[in-house]
Parts: C-alpha cells; structure tokens; sequence
C-alpha cells in the first residue's frame, strides 16, 4: 500500500519521501543537529564559577605587580607604561568578541579568551624573568586580549541565564568576581612570601583555574549560542545605536566611580587625611566589602524596584558618598561615605550588561560595545584624576565622581527593559 505521506511537498524545494524530507534533486536534506539542554541552574552555576576565575586569574597578575617592577628594574611611570599594555589588549579584544560569538558561542569565545589569557600570563613570566620589558608588555598584551575576549563572554551568557531564570542575578555574578579576586590576592600573597618566582606562579596557578573554566565552559546554556545566530541581510552596527550607546556611556560613569576607588582612594585618604597607609588600605578594602556586599543584595532591589529607579538611587548614593569622604574631613563620616560610594557603585556595570543583552539576537554585540566603553574609564580614569590632582589635590580630584554621575542619572532610562511584543 502506498504511503499517503510519500511524495508529498514539505516546503519550498522539499518532498517527503518514507517521511523524511528531500531536496527536490533527490538529495537528503540536513537535520539539524540536536541541542542538549543546559538546566538553568546548572548555567548559572558554571557562569557564577567563570566570573570567579577570571577575577581570579586577574589578581593573579596584580598580585606580583611588584615582583614585575623589581625584576625589571623599572621607574612607576616605565611600570606604568608596561601594564598599559593590559588595557590596549582588553580594548582590541571586547570589540571583536561579539562577531566571535555571533560566529561560534559564547562558550567557545570563552575557552578561546581564556587560553590567550594563559598564554599572556605564561609569555609575560618567562619574559620578567629575562628581564624583557618589552617582551612582559608583549605577553600582557595577549592577556589583555584574552581578559577582554573572556569578559565579553561570560556577561552574554550570564545575560542568557538572567533571561533563562527571569529574574535579576548578574549582579552576584560580578560579585562572584570580586570573590575571585580576594581569593587570588591571597594565593598571590603566599607565593610573593615564599618566593615563588614569577614565572611559575604566573604560568602554575593560572593553569589551574583555566582548566576549571574550560569545563565549566561546556556547562553555560547551548540556547545561548544558539541566540546569537547570524541574522540574514545586513544589519546595522551595534555602534549606530543609541540605546546601546546610552548604556555604554551611564557603564562609563559607573566605572569611573569603581575605577577611581581602586586607583586614589587609599592615597586619597593618606594625603587628605594624613592617614596612615594601612589606614588608606584598609578605606579601599571597606569600600570593596561594600561594593560586594551591593551586588549580591543588588538582584532584590532591582526585581522589586526596577532597573531605572535602582540605578538613580545608586547614581545618589556614589554622589553622597564622594563628597561626604571628600568635605566632611571627620574620619568616622568618611567611613560611611565609603560605604555609600561602594553601594552606589555597585550595581552600573552588571546592569549595563543585562540591559545590553535583552535582546539574544543582539546581546553578543551590544555587550562587546557597552564593554569597551565602559573599560575605557578603566584607560582614562587614572591619568584624568592624575592630572586634576596635581592641581587641585588627590582627594578633590575625586570630585570628578560626582560631575560624571549627573549624565549618568539622566541616562539610566536607557536601561528600562524594552516592551516584550505579546
């Protein structure tokens, strides 16, 4: 008996034949290849797990920041001069992530950015040791691309978990990241202490957190590869873009403000406050509590608030908080401006990716763009305040905080959620 099903056309240029569906030339059209669901949780976990080994991988190198400058024998600015090479590194390789994961999943960017991460790290030991700073700067390149390409990744996919859960969780993502970085800091501080050398410790102890990242890579969610498919036609570069850039530039803000704290805050406090230097150490160290502490917390306020009003009350808060450290000159005021400016810095960045990443079809490239806007405070930030301290003295120089917060706060309405179509 013949099948009704057999021959019957299934689409454009498609019959069905014994039910399968064949090109009208006769050959056997493609199945697509089967996804693997990713539970959740699972996703937000292996995501959670990166953030951390990226900040880890990060303290990793700072914390031999010294080591770097004695092997070298290098003045601050030479030293400075060489770690800059971090920052060009990170600002080649955000750009370039979002056609990556358009091309082949954030997984694979990730493991790819993580592998240049070694690689940097590994070149850059061997090379202070030969006492190359040229080579050193060379290596660090290479991590910068690596950082970059790996932190682009991580937030497109921990948007797609955000999406995944339907609720706010990029926050303790990044707070996961800080966790990460106490958490090298304090291996970095052991081998400085026994006398590691650089090289072993820079090539040693990141091996080991790559390798976990490169498993927990195959554990972010396939959907969120699968979103980022290439979209038929030409489309309009995420660049052109004023939502986008909007964000970028209220991340911008933010990270100026978390920036700032972790280049002047401690010599802030020493030269305006004639402050012992483990004094000035331990006002940053409560300023990153703060700031930790912000982000975890941060995901109930915002699914309770809202992303706009949140971040206007943390726009208010870094503000406060700066020009209370700034002109109330009482130690115990300056505590709590501390606290008000890591509150209020906490929640810029991680809110800028989420809003950057609601749209998958999108979100690999907007993240790339909110990224490298928002690093660029990172670049510009420390010689900006540099240059306004030799005029008008480290601790107003942070004043510049609040100036830039005024934009910020009118740019917060970029990151409401769209309207989802019913």
């Amino acid at each position: 008996m013949r099948d009704p099903d057999r021959g019957r056309r299934a689409g454009a240029g498609l019959v069905l034949v014994d039910g399968l569906p064949v090109l009208a030339r006769g050959r056997p059209a493609r199945r697509p290849a089967p996804v693997t669901r990713v539970p959740a949780t699972t996703a937000r976990n292996a995501v959670a797990l990166v953030f951390a080994l990226n900040g880890f991988c990060f303290a990793t190198l700072a914390s031999r920041v010294p080591d770097l400058r004695g092997s070298l024998h290098l003045t601050n600015g030479e030293l400075g001069s060489v770690l800059l090479a971090i920052a060009v590194g990170a600002m080649v390789g955000m750009p370039a992530s979002g056609h990556l994961i358009d091309r082949w999943g954030a997984g694979a960017v990730l493991r790819l950015g993580a592998g240049a991460d070694l690689a940097g790290l590994v070149v850059a030991g061997l090379l202070v040791t030969a006492g190359s700073a040229p080579g050193a700067a060379a290596g660090l390149f290479v991590y910068g691309v690596g950082a970059g390409v790996w932190d682009v990744a991580m937030n497109v996919d921990g948007a797609a978990v955000e999406r995944e859960l339907g609720r706010s969780i990029m926050p303790r993502f990044h707070a996961c990241w800080s966790l990460g970085t106490f958490t090298g800091a304090g291996v970095g501080a052991v081998a400085a202490g026994l006398g590691v050398p650089v090289a072993v410790h820079y090539a040693v102890v990141p091996a080991l957190a790559v390798a976990v990242a490169l498993v927990a890579s195959r554990r972010l969610l396939p959907a969120a590869q699968a979103e980022h498919a290439r979209v038929d036609g030409p489309s309009r570069s995420a660049w052109l873009e004023p939502r986008t850039l909007a964000i970028g530039f209220m991340v911008l803000a933010f990270t100026l403000a978390e920036g700032s704290a972790n280049d002047w805050l401690a010599l802030g406090l020493v030269d305006g406050y004639d402050a012992r230097h483990w004094v000035g150490v331990l006002g940053f160290a409560l300023f990153v509590a703060s700031m930790t502490l912000g982000r975890l917390g941060g995901p109930v306020v915002l699914d309770r608030y809202g992303r706009v009003r949140s971040m206007l009350v943390s726009a208010l808060a870094a503000t406060v908080g700066v020009l209370v450290v700034v002109w109330s000159g009482v130690a115990a005021f300056a505590v709590l401006g501390i606290v008000l400016w890591g509150f209020g810095a906490a929640l810029g960045f991680p809110v800028g990716m989420s809003a950057a990443g609601d749209d998958p079809a999108r979100s690999a490239r907007r993240v790339g763009v909110v990224s490298t806007i928002g690093y660029g405070a990172f670049l510009a930030g420390p010689p900006l305040l540099g240059f306004l301290g030799n005029h008008v003295g480290t601790l107003h120089a942070l004043l510049a905080i609040p100036v830039a917060m005024v934009p910020a706060a009118v740019l917060v309405t970029s990151v409401r959620r769209p309207l989802q179509p019913r």
